[in-house]
């Protein structure tokens, strides 16, 4: 395991390279590889153990009892999935989560850091080192789950446009704010587009088509550029 790279996701930050591999014997962490389309967690199931994608990326779906999905977040490169099924334990999952490409994941039960007693009451100082690379690593992922809630409410904020233009201006918009440009990748194919935005797949495609024929906007498969005009397309 190269802990140089692993080092550089961001849930590791502030943690010593020579810290990290007694870290990671500690939280008993394992690599496994997924194609694509392939579940690496099932809804029902139960874990304790969170994800982190160390290649690849994976989609966050809502099945129905119709056998209907839509999309509900994509983990990207360096992210993290699980981790609250996985601090809670026992709870079974409610999402499923599933490979959007071939994609490497690196387990950890990050489970042990609620359950066992580390610290002794010591300040941070007096700790050993194996003790401060654990609280760390609670301390980033709060910072983390804060950031995943926030990605929630933006879909949230997709989502509530009545009209497909609306949510397609939206979604848009947010990630080229994000991005800080005009021309971007996103990280979905059309139909997951669809299921994201929770609209039909003909209809985003149509709509999207008149939207370039306006002049609002340009793209070919999951790259777009916006134009000037579409900040102001809504009026």
């Amino acid at each position: 395991m190269n802990l140089r790279i692993i080092l550089k996701n961001p849930i590791f930050y502030g943690i010593k390279e020579e810290d990290l591999e007694e870290l990671m014997v500690f939280l008993e962490a394992r690599r496994e590889r997924y194609a694509k389309g392939s579940r690496i967690l099932r809804m029902g199931d139960t874990t304790e153990r969170m994800g982190i994608v160390l290649s690849g990326g994976v989609n966050i779906l809502r099945t129905d009892l119709w056998g209907r999905q839509s999309i509900l977040d994509h983990v990207a490169l360096g992210e993290v999935f699980g981790e609250t099924y996985a601090c809670l334990g026992g709870e079974p999952l409610m999402v499923d989560a599933e490979a959007a490409a071939e994609t490497e994941i690196l387990f950890l039960r990050i489970r042990k850091l609620m359950t066992e007693e580390w610290g002794n009451g010591k300040k941070e100082k007096e700790m050993p080192s194996g003790e401060h690379a654990r609280r760390r690593l609670l301390q980033n992922m709060l910072y983390i789950m804060t950031g995943k809630n926030l990605n929630l409410a933006r879909k949230i904020n997709h989502i509530t446009p009545k009209s497909i233009r609306g949510r397609i201006e939206s979604y848009l918009s947010g990630e080229a704010l994000r991005r800080k440009s005009a021309e971007f990748d996103i990280p979905f194919s059309r139909q997951q587009m669809a299921d994201y935005l929770l609209v039909d797949r003909s209809a985003l495609s149509a709509e999207l088509s008149r939207m370039q024929k306006e002049g609002l906007l340009t793209y070919r498969k999951n790259h777009f550029c916006l134009h000037p005009e579409f900040r102001n397309a809504d009026e």
